[in-house]
């Protein structure tokens, strides 16, 4: 994986995680190493720390609309799920990574940091379509973070016709 890549993923998984003192902290760096991203980093450096927690648990934590979670956009709340979360330990585990996270291991920023440290694209582009629902549902909700979704789109094949429905 090129260098652009393995840091935009990297950068792309801070952003899409709360924004708590650490991400604010990082935040000038961020702007600096991931390009791709001052549409959302601009927006976050601007808005008031609380402004921007408060917004996140919107977008993020009310809804199912906008999960992070790559697997519920696949298999929803079933039985199939379980299983899902299961390949993506093993897939991690295959790569010498064992998860250790507080969030389930198809928390897409879980997934675009085992994609920058391993260079694996693999669950990405499974998930292309996900993506892409996600990233049609942020930006018609009129939020930033659709642009960090933008950018990490734009690093995959194109999703299959009508995925973004």
């Amino acid at each position: 994986m090129t260098g652009g890549l393995d840091v935009l993923y990297q950068a792309a998984a801070l952003c899409l995680t709360y924004p708590d003192d650490d991400f604010r902290a990082r935040l000038p760096l961020l702007r600096e190493a991931a390009p791709q991203l001052r549409g959302f980093t601009e927006h976050a450096a601007l808005a008031a720390p609380e402004e921007l927690q408060a917004h996140y648990v919107e977008v993020f934590d009310f809804k199912n609309r906008h999960s992070l979670y790559l697997s519920w956009w696949t298999d929803g709340d079933t039985r199939r799920r379980g299983m899902s979360l299961v390949r993506f330990k093993e897939l991690y585990r295959a790569h010498g990574l064992e998860f250790t996270g507080e969030e389930l291991p198809d928390f897409l920023p879980a997934v675009l940091e085992f994609t920058a440290r391993t260079g694996e694209r693999g669950p990405l582009v499974e998930h292309r379509d996900a993506l892409e629902q996600l990233r049609t549902r942020l930006a018609a909700a009129g939020t930033p973070y659709a642009r960090v979704l933008d950018a990490v789109c734009a690093t995959l094949p194109p999703a299959s016709p009508g995925a973004h429905a």
